[in-house]
């Protein structure tokens, strides 16, 4: 069911919800999504399925710490309570896992059981593989060659080659519970339905394209971490202004990503707006394929030097940090790269010129674009808007506009499948939170799909230098110095159109009590409460 106008958001005080849901201590999310995250263990729907989905009902083995907002995550142990890599064989990891973890049918977390995750990902012979989620969780662990559980409480995994971000990449994988599968009868329809994991919240109710209902998981084994609140409802509104008009009505307490000329007289209201500098930007990803104009470095460089980030800032009412580069300003990866990123339309204009294009003669391409979804911010206005930059620099865009999960799977699919439609890009928010996210899984040669999602098909011997020396650097202040030298290759070489980073903003009832927004795409649910 897709939401299509406001009568959607007056429906939910009716047959949606009975009067208990809306009793103190339930807590009713709007996301931006259109349908609620598949709850088998690898969520869809990008990175908000992952913080409504992935990080509530399950755990991974290595955990973000969520804790704080006054500076950015760092990993901590989750499922496994601590790991090594070998001193003299740094492809191999052991990983302890944490005793005594139940998952939420009463079965026991063992190291065979994480085996057995990683074979439904990425086995296709083993009877619990899952096409859907391996489709999510697949492209996120490419380190991973074999694995092997030891004894009971250790896991042994043997990466390609060395690769100090595998940390960072388990912390994607949730862990679903072998036993519930086999009791649903071998079935991951059935799974879904009535999902087991080892998080801290459980699934109770789910009703596809409206809502998914959880409570406490009262025998969390982080007890710092045991939900406050009594129930968390998830109600998928891809429609900004479908959000905007349910929250205050009261039918929601919280809404995802508010369209920033509402936010005066929310807060005049008493809404809260929170808001937090985090890993992401908003992005156009460039297609490198054979016949692409973007192969051509002046005309990636001239739609940079084109695009009015303080315009755009304006129009998203100061809820952006303008781009200077892929990281944001600041960045301790940011480097100092040599090309400016900032707008400087006549130098756009002499560098279309140079590449064979003139006002009679304009570059014309197709981008493609989604309407909504997870960090996607306010799409169609800035697309719009940024649309209209270019043009005056000699681009014109033509947008096709397909439902964000839609884009997701043709990001997986890559820029020469028929999925791309001919389109020479794509607006993509992107999560940049660590090494492999945040750069390699992006442009390695080898992660071009279906091996990854190297969607453009970029390939540059000197990048994957860059990116083996990040893998083989376990020294922190060393690998630091191999990530500057990336990201000002990024910017140099003007790989993407950047455009902005977000400042993650939510608005939420005043109701709203404990909530700590941490610099992550990721947050936790736990702390909250409502106030009567």
């Amino acid at each position: 069911m897709k939401v299509t106008s406001l009568a959607f958001a007056a429906a939910l005080a009716g047959s949606l919800f009975s009067q208990s849901a809306l009793a103190q201590g339930t807590l009713r999310i709007a996301m931006t999504a259109s349908d609620v995250p598949l709850t088998t263990g690898q969520p869809d729907q990008g990175g908000e399925g992952q913080r409504f989905m992935g990080l509530t009902v399950y755990d991974a083995l290595v955990h973000w710490d969520l804790t704080r907002s006054d500076r950015p995550s760092t990993l901590i142990p989750g499922l496994s309570e601590g790991w090594s890599v070998d001193a003299s064989d740094k492809t191999k990891w052991t990983f302890r896992i944490r005793p005594g973890v139940k998952f939420h049918d009463g079965s026991e977390l063992t190291a065979e059981a994480v085996a057995w995750n990683f074979d439904k990902l990425l086995k296709q012979d083993a009877p619990q593989f899952d096409q859907r989620q391996a489709a999510q969780g697949r492209s996120r662990i490419p380190a991973i060659a074999s694995y092997r559980a030891v004894d009971k409480l250790t896991l042994e995994i043997v990466t390609r080659t060395p690769d100090a971000t595998l940390p960072y990449q388990l912390a994607w994988i949730g862990i679903s519970s072998p036993a519930q599968w086999e009791k649903v009868g071998r079935n991951w329809q059935e799974f879904a339905k009535t999902p087991s994991g080892t998080g801290p919240w459980r699934l109770v109710g789910l009703t596809p394209r409206e809502r998914a209902e959880m409570v406490p998981n009262k025998d969390y084994w982080d007890k710092t971490r045991v939900p406050k609140l009594d129930r968390l409802v998830l109600i998928p509104m891809p429609e900004t202004n479908t959000r905007i008009a349910a929250l205050r009505s009261g039918q929601v307490d919280w809404i995802e990503a508010p369209a920033p000329d509402a936010v005066p007289s929310l807060r005049t209201a008493g809404y809260q707006i929170v808001s937090n500098a985090y890993p992401h930007n908003w992005t156009w990803h460039f297609s490198r394929v054979d016949g692409s104009p973007w192969n051509d470095i002046r005309v990636r460089r001239a739609a940079n030097l084109a695009v009015d980030r303080e315009g755009l800032k304006e129009l998203l009412g100061g809820l952006m940090i303008p781009a200077e580069g892929f990281m944001p300003p600041g960045h301790q990866w940011f480097g100092k790269p040599s090309f400016k990123v900032t707008r400087d339309l006549a130098h756009a204009r002499q560098l279309m010129a140079e590449a064979g294009y003139t006002p009679a003669k304009p570059l014309q391409t197709k981008i493609l674009i989604s309407p909504s979804g997870s960090g996607q911010m306010q799409p169609l206005a800035m697309n719009e808007f940024v649309q209209q930059n270019l043009a005056e620099a000699g681009i014109k865009i033509d947008f096709e506009v397909v439902e964000w999960n839609t884009l997701i799977n043709i990001w997986r699919a890559g820029a020469r499948h028929e999925t791309s439609r001919g389109a020479t890009g794509m607006n993509y928010s992107y999560f940049i939170q660590d090494p492999f996210t945040g750069f390699i899984r992006h442009l390695q040669c080898d992660l071009q799909p279906p091996a990854g999602t190297n969607w453009g098909h970029y390939c540059d011997p000197e990048m994957d230098k860059l990116f083996n020396a990040i893998r083989n650097t376990f020294d922190p202040v060393e690998q630091q110095k191999v990530l500057e030298a990336v990201h000002e290759k990024y910017v140099n070489d003007a790989l993407f159109l950047m455009v902005t980073h977000d400042v993650n903003a939510r608005a939420m009832s005043g109701k709203v009590r404990g909530f700590v927004q941490a610099q992550n795409w990721f947050q936790d649910f736990s702390t909250i409460t409502m106030a009567p």
